[in-house]
Parts: structure tokens; sequence; C-alpha cells
């Protein structure tokens, strides 16, 4: 394949993507120069600009502040297990309908050693018999604060503290508001998955209720 047909055929890849979002990103041009790193730094890592960084990328700053909040809490120092953390991402996902989120957090749980068994198994976490109980405390409680019609209760927060000190605490809960805020944002403007990781659609759910093998490119596992 060569340069002009390699453009064209990343010309009708974007407009595919730009008919499923509900906002078109902005042509490259149009991002101020001092984005260009955070562009590159995403094409390295996962092969390809992550279609959610172009929408957030519309309005620069505040891009910019997502970018370093989520650094933080997904930092190497966090007291919380990586794969755990992805757990809950992946669980919010679901939860909040959101197809990019999963695809993109689950082939990140899959290089933190997590099985395709355990990932698909997360719809039904409570009776799966395939997670820690530490890590049903934390499921249970990403999914309270997830669901508005549950909510956080008191017999909840006993359960995640015999497992996780106060600290820890604080930092899952930024964790799970944050994908929150992620998977709400890409769902309500539909960003499509990327094909990160295959996901099959079971009968009678969305692409977002399973996760299976990776598809090869994807974020690097970098705890």
């Amino acid at each position: 394949m060569n340069g002009r047909q390699r453009g064209g055929l990343a010309a009708r890849i974007f407009r595919r993507t730009c008919d499923t979002m509900r906002i078109e990103p902005k042509s490259w041009t149009r991002y101020p120069w001092w984005l260009r790193p955070f562009f590159w730094n995403q094409k390295r890592k996962y092969g390809v600009v992550l279609d959610a960084a172009r929408l957030w990328a519309r309005s620069p700053r505040l891009f910019a502040g997502v970018a370093l909040l989520y650094g933080m809490i997904d930092r190497r120092s966090s007291p919380l297990d990586p794969a755990l953390r992805s757990l809950v991402t992946v669980l919010v996902s679901q939860v909040n309908h959101c197809p990019f989120c999963v695809d993109l957090n689950s082939a990140t749980l899959l290089r933190r050693g997590v099985s395709a068994e355990r990932i698909s198994a997360l719809p039904d976490w409570r009776t799966s018999g395939l997670f820690s109980e530490a890590e049903l405390a934390a499921l249970d409680y990403a999914d309270a604060m997830t669901r508005h019609e549950r909510g956080v209760d008191d017999a909840g927060f006993s359960r995640l503290r015999q497992y996780f000190h106060d600290d820890a605490i604080i930092e899952l809960t930024g964790l799970i508001a944050f994908q929150n805020l992620s998977s709400k944002f890409n769902a309500a403007l539909a960003v499509p998955a990327q094909g990160f990781c295959r996901l099959p659609g079971p009968a009678g759910g969305g692409p977002w209720e399973n996760a299976a093998a990776p598809s090869g490119k994807g974020p690097p596992d970098d705890r």
C-alpha cells in the first residue's frame, strides 16, 4: 500500500468514526500546538490517537486537566493494585454502557494479567466465584457508586474497610468517580470502541457486556 492509498484509508476510517459520534472531532490543524505531545504520547502508547481524546481536546484546557487528573489516579505509586484498578474501570464502563471504555480498559486488564474468563465474568461478578473477597468488596462499592438507585450504604462501606485502609479507599473512590465521568462522557457522545479488545455480543446484550481476547493492539501494561 503506497502513501496515497494509506492516506485515503485513514480518511475513510476518520469519516466512518465521525459518522458514529454525535459531535465530530476537529481537524488536526485546529488543535493548539501544545496538545500535540498528548496526541503523540497516545499514539506511542496505544498505536492510535483515542477518539475520546479528540473530543475532549475540542476544549483544550479541559482536556489537559482531565489528562493530568487521570495520570495522578492511575500512577505507578497508587496504593491500589493495577489489576484491581482495571477491574473497577471495566465494571463501571459496563454499567454506564460505554463500549469505548470497556474496549480500552479490557485490553489494559488483560495486559495486567487478568484472564479473559474473569473479564467475561464481570457482569456476573457477585456469583461467578472468580473474584477474591477484596475484589468483590471493591466491585460492590463501584457498582453502588455508579448506580444511582443503589448508592453506598454503611454495610457496604464497612465491608470495604475490611480489605482497604482509608487512603486506599480515597484512591478507589476517586478512580470510580473519574471512570463515571469518562464513561458517561463517551457514552453520551456515542464514542465507539476502537478495537483494542474483541468484544462478543451475547444474546440480549450490547457490545459492552463482555470482553474476550485482545486484538493485538492497545495499551501496554505501564504499571
